[in-house]
Formats: C-alpha cells, sequence, structure tokens
C-alpha cells in the first residue's frame, strides 16, 4: 500500500472531489456475474456504500443483523432508515440470544488459531444468512480506521490539550477504578470509557496508543501466567516506529497504525474469516487504494473536526443519509458477552474452559487470577472482563482441539 503522507492543499471543492472518488470505488466493485448485495449496519460507513451502490442497482439487497432479546445492542432501525431512502430489498436478521449461542461452537471450530473478536459470532451469523441470498456482499470496513472514526481517536486528540480536565483525570484514577462499568448500559459505558481515558493519560503517546488498543495491560497479562512471558514486540515495535515517524501532533500517525495493527490484524481478518467460512465474497470500496491515497494526504483536521469524528466523510454524502445517523452516538459492533457469561455459558465456562482443577492439570494459568476474573464477571464492577475472559474461551477451545484430543 503506498501512502501519501504529504498534506495537500484542501479547497471547497473538496468534498465533491472525495465523494467521486468513493463512488468510482463502489461502482468499480458492482461488476459481478453472481448476486449482489451490501451489509447495511446502519452506521455512516456502510450506509455510504449502500448509497452509491443503490444508484447502480435497482433493488440493491441489503442485509442487517439484529439481536431481538437485547435492545442496548441493536441498531437495525438505523439501517431501515437507509433501506427506506433508497428503496433497497432490505431483510433483517433479528436473532436470540440460543440463535447465537447455538452458532458459537460452529465459529470456534472453523477458526484454527486463537482470535478473540466477539463479534466474529454475530458476523458468521450476518455472512451465513446473506448467502442464503447473494453471493458478493459490500462492506463498509475501513472508515473507522481511515476518517477517525473510533472513540479512542477522539481520546488521541483530547489527551494532548494541556487542561485542567486532563489534569483531574489523570490523577484522580484511582477514585475512578471504583467507579461501576461495563459494556452493557448507558452509564456504566460512559464509566468504563472514562476510566480506559484516565489510564491512558498516565502513559506516554506511544504507549497510550498500545493500551487503547487493548483488552488488558501488561501487568494483567503476566498476572494471568504461570511462568514470566516475554512479549514478542516486533509487532509493537513496529506499531511505535509508526507513531514516531510523524509528530505527536499529527495524528495520521495513529490512523496509519490502525491500518496495519487492528484493520489488517483484527476488523478484515474477521470478516475473511467468517465469509469464506459461509462461502460468500465481501469486498471493501472504501479500501480501493485511491480512497486511501486521498484520505491520507488530508491533515488530520479534515477527518476529525472538534467532536465529530469521520467529518470528511459525513461533509461530503451529508445530502445523502438520513439525519439520525449524523446525530448518533458511536458504537461498535458487540455482542452481549457479559450476560451471556452470567447466565447461559456460565456452567460451560466455570465447568469444562475454566474449571479449577482443568487449569492446574494444563499448567498455563494462574488459577487464582482466573478465579478473580470470574468474581469480577459476576460483580458489580466488571469493566472489560468480560474480553479478557472471551480470549481465554477462544485458546481454551482451540487448546483442547488441537493438544488435548483422546
Amino acid at each position: 500500500m503506498n501512502v501519501i503522507l504529504d498534506h495537500q492543499q484542501v479547497d471547497n471543492d473538496m468534498p465533491i472531489h472525495f465523494k467521486g472518488k468513493i463512488e468510482e470505488a463502489v461502482e468499480r466493485r458492482l461488476v459481478s456475474d453472481v448476486p449482489l448485495g451490501a451489509f447495511l449496519s446502519g452506521g455512516i460507513d456502510s450506509s455510504i456504500v449502500v448509497s452509491c451502490a443503490a444508484k447502480h442497482v435497482r433493488n440493491l439487497n441489503t442485509f442487517s443483523i439484529g439481536f431481538k432479546d437485547e435492545p442496548f445492542f441493536d441498531e437495525t432501525h438505523y439501517a431501515n432508515s437507509v433501506a427506506k431512502l433508497y428503496r433497497t430489498n432490505h431483510t433483517v436478521f433479528k436473532i436470540t440470544t440460543n440463535e447465537m449461542l447455538d452458532h458459537l461452537e460452529q465459529m470456534l471450530d472453523y477458526i484454527d488459531e486463537p482470535f478473540a473478536d466477539s463479534s466474529a459470532i454475530a458476523v458468521n451469523i450476518l455472512c451465513r444468512y446473506t448467502r442464503e441470498k447473494v453471493t458478493v456482499a459490500l462492506s463498509g470496513d475501513g472508515g473507522d480506521e481511515l476518517f477517525a472514526g473510533y472513540n479512542k481517536h477522539k481520546a488521541a486528540a483530547q489527551s494532548q490539550k494541556n487542561n485542567w480536565v486532563n489534569f483531574l483525570l489523570k490523577h484522580s484514577y484511582p477514585l475512578l477504578e471504583l467507579l461501576p462499568s461495563s459494556r452493557s448500559g448507558r452509564f456504566t459505558n460512559f464509566f468504563r470509557q472514562l476510566k480506559r481515558y484516565a489510564a491512558g493519560l498516565r502513559l506516554s503517546y506511544t504507549e497510550r496508543y498500545w493500551r487503547w488498543c487493548s483488552i488488558s495491560d501488561a501487568m494483567q497479562v503476566n498476572n494471568l501466567f504461570i511462568k514470566s512471558i516475554t512479549p514478542d514486540s516486533r509487532v509493537k515495535s513496529e506499531v511505535f516506529s509508526i507513531l514516531k515517524s510523524l509528530p505527536q501532533q499529527d495524528l495520521n500517525g495513529i490512523l496509519l497504525a490502525d491500518m496495519r495493527l487492528v484493520l489488517a490484524g483484527d476488523m478484515l481478518v474477521k470478516v475473511d474469516y467468517m465469509s469464506m467460512a459461509n462461502s460468500l465474497e465481501v469486498r471493501v470500496p472504501l479500501l480501493d487504494y485511491h480512497v486511501v491515497n486521498y484520505a491520507f494526504s488530508l491533515p488530520f483536521e479534515y477527518k476529525l473536526k472538534g467532536d465529530t469524528g469521520k467529518f470528511i466523510l459525513k461533509d461530503a454524502f451529508r445530502n445523502d443519509l438520513p439525519e439520525a445517523l449524523y446525530t448518533r452516538a458511536k458504537k461498535g459492533f458487540e455482542v452481549p458477552l457479559l450476560k451471556w457469561f452470567r447466565t447461559a455459558l456460565r456452567e460451560k465456562i466455570e465447568k469444562e474452559y475454566l474449571a479449577d482443577e482443568y487449569i492446574k492439570v494444563q499448567n498455563i494459568f494462574n488459577p487464582d487470577a482466573v478465579k478473580a476474573m470470574l468474581k469480577q464477571m459476576c460483580s458489580s464492577n466488571p469493566g472489560d472482563v468480560h474480553a479478557r475472559l472471551w480470549a481465554l474461551i477462544v485458546f481454551q477451545h482451540w487448546y483442547k482441539k488441537y493438544f488435548c484430543k483422546t
């Protein structure tokens, strides 16, 4: 990938020029001799892809996945508004918790290495049902990494300010730790994000980025293993070199690191695994090299302006999308892990994957650390422990499959 990092002169015609590049990228990916459709989550990225594709494909097939019994995680109403606007042939797969759990083992069996992005569960089901109707699907992947769409990008910009808010949060971190936090509710999720932000303020610029990309800090990782481990530092060194290649004030370095680390190591891997598992081809117009090169030629402030991420993307397509998409809060594509771990999966976790006797015989993980995680899972302050537990479960499934054959 030849990424241009020199800032070019921008003018009033820039959004029009930029919009044209994305429209051309989408159009190039509509060439197909088999049935074609598009994922539609209701976020800005997939909605833009659908708005462009619908201009060339009449009754475009679009697909969303929602959670029938988990309204906090369900955002299909945003997708419905886009589908209605462009008169697409829209299908919403409303799934239940039991249905997702029924697909869990099949999904884990397909992945031949530990891969712990829990949203792969939902992506797997989305790809499976989508494949029943089309063979090719367009996706909005890449928009967050290219155009500063994650909360951590706003946090990175905010963290560079020398103000009393940062000073207060940095020095009050021990008190913030007492706040109840989890991803399962509006306020507890805000407290969780606040604590992660405050923890990052206590770190250096490079370590801060690494921490905000991680589900565990170094101490949590080392406490988890019986023997002290020496992490492979090659990836970390590469990421740090990317961040240091540009001045700290130019947050394009963070976006480039995201492209190399998060996108290439997680987001695209997840979609690649799950689409291949279901014989579905997924195309990503926003990662067209013309779009990528142009995006990295722009100053960071055209991507994050004030508190608005993906500013140029939103500005270019403002007249093409429902207003509700511009005022909605940013949420990732998540599944309700914590609730599952406390209910439907609890017995399997405690008596199989993380059973105390098995952990001791396995002799990899510290039994006391695992017990502490299980205790935190059931507490009023679970934080991100469910993500760390999920990583353990994925590893245990893989380990039992390949090393404990009887």
